[in-house]
């Protein structure tokens, strides 16, 4: 029964949801996140962090969208706790600073209570980067809780173990080439009218989709969902951030890694190009052959490469429905974007910060 409820349902319920948790508006994310980087610059340590770091030896993991449940149909995290432990224990180890972009736990359709007593082997592994105060939390759209709730610090107290603050942003701020670069990170929802806070998108989602999803057994965190909305979200991120100075744009929210601005899809389509142009038709077509394995990800594929500023990433998720989690690496100068399946790292895409410097941002 489950199965043919299922399948009656699942497109309309999700199409839904897609429309009523996100509506990004340009002017709205433009200005929210103009004016969220004026005030960190401006008041650090109020809305977020300007953390000074060395190019040649500063070390920083991004990790973001957890969305860490309850263990019941609806957690999206579940599948995805291995991969993030492993993760964590081996960043650790590297002695990395740990960013965790937002969304972290579920709680438009959760109690916080409930979801701290189910995750304590994930909350065990955050506690290490704290001991070393090496550990930035921000909050996102689905965990603003935070921010708003008048208890939060003292529950991420009990929750860690000591006073854990919580910010909207943080700023990296490096010097390469002796030119200074700023590295902004936000969980990315600021803008969006019915993800930044909206009352009706948390009643739908914990009073309607939660209990659909839990019951229907549906993880909507893979790029085959709301592919449009998410390329729409994240063309405006880079058009805000194209449009900055020395700066560099580190989001999450829309569950879609980007690096250099360009979807891992976009970036098959540079790398084909390339391969046509070197005439290596064997290259050519193992990359078409991959271009075709994943082409339900994105209906739409950008096509002026050579006009896109790599001045905007994006860290992807921790609740892929494959186990997979995908994160973004700053270390020995390079960033990077890496995937985790189980205990096995993959990096997919690497690039010098300093090569990065040398193109015009802005």
């Amino acid at each position: 029964m489950r199965q043919l409820i299922r399948s009656l349902l699942l497109r309309p319920v999700n199409w839904i949801a897609n429309h009523l948790t996100s509506d990004p508006d340009k002017s709205r994310v433009f200005e929210a996140l103009t004016n969220l980087y004026t005030h960190i610059h401006d008041h650090n340590g109020e809305k977020g962090l300007v953390i000074p770091f060395d190019l040649s030896s500063g070390k920083f993991i991004v990790l973001s969208d957890l969305h860490k449940g309850v263990k019941n149909g609806a957690d999206n995290f579940m599948g995805c706790e291995d991969s993030y432990t492993a993760a964590l224990d081996h960043y650790d180890q590297q002695g990395f600073h740990y960013i965790c972009l937002g969304d972290s736990e579920e709680l438009w359709g959760n109690n916080i209570f409930t979801v701290q007593k189910k995750n304590t082997a994930s909350i065990e592994k955050e506690k290490a980067f704290i001991r070393r105060n090496a550990f930035t939390k921000v909050f996102g759209n689905h965990d603003l809780f935070w921010d708003q709730a008048p208890f939060a610090s003292a529950i991420l107290t009990n929750m860690y173990g000591q006073a854990v603050p919580i910010y909207e942003a943080l700023v990296l701020t490096t010097q390469a080439n002796g030119k200074k670069l700023d590295i902004f990170m936000t969980h990315g929802h600021q803008g969006d009218r019915q993800a930044d806070g909206n009352w009706f998108s948390k009643f739908f989602i914990s009073v309607i989709w939660g209990p659909l999803e839990a019951y229907l057994r549906i993880n909507p965190n893979t790029p085959a969902y709301d592919s449009q909305l998410k390329t729409l979200h994240n063309s405006m991120m880079y058009e805000w951030s194209s449009g900055q100075k020395d700066l560099l744009l580190i989001t999450g929210h829309t569950h879609q890694p980007v690096f250099e601005s360009l979807t891992l899809l976009e970036r098959l389509f540079v790398q084909l190009d390339q391969a046509h142009a070197k005439n290596d038709a064997q290259q050519a077509a193992a990359l078409q052959q991959q271009i075709e394995d994943r082409k339900w990800e994105q209906p739409v594929v950008a096509n002026a490469y050579e006009k896109i500023i790599p001045s905007y990433f994006n860290s992807g998720c921790c609740c892929f429905s494959d186990g997979d989690i995908t994160g973004i690496e700053i270390d020995d100068g390079s960033i990077r974007l890496v995937r985790w399946k189980s205990q096995q790292r993959d990096v997919l895409e690497e690039r010098k910060l300093a090569d990065l410097l040398a193109t015009p941002l802005g």
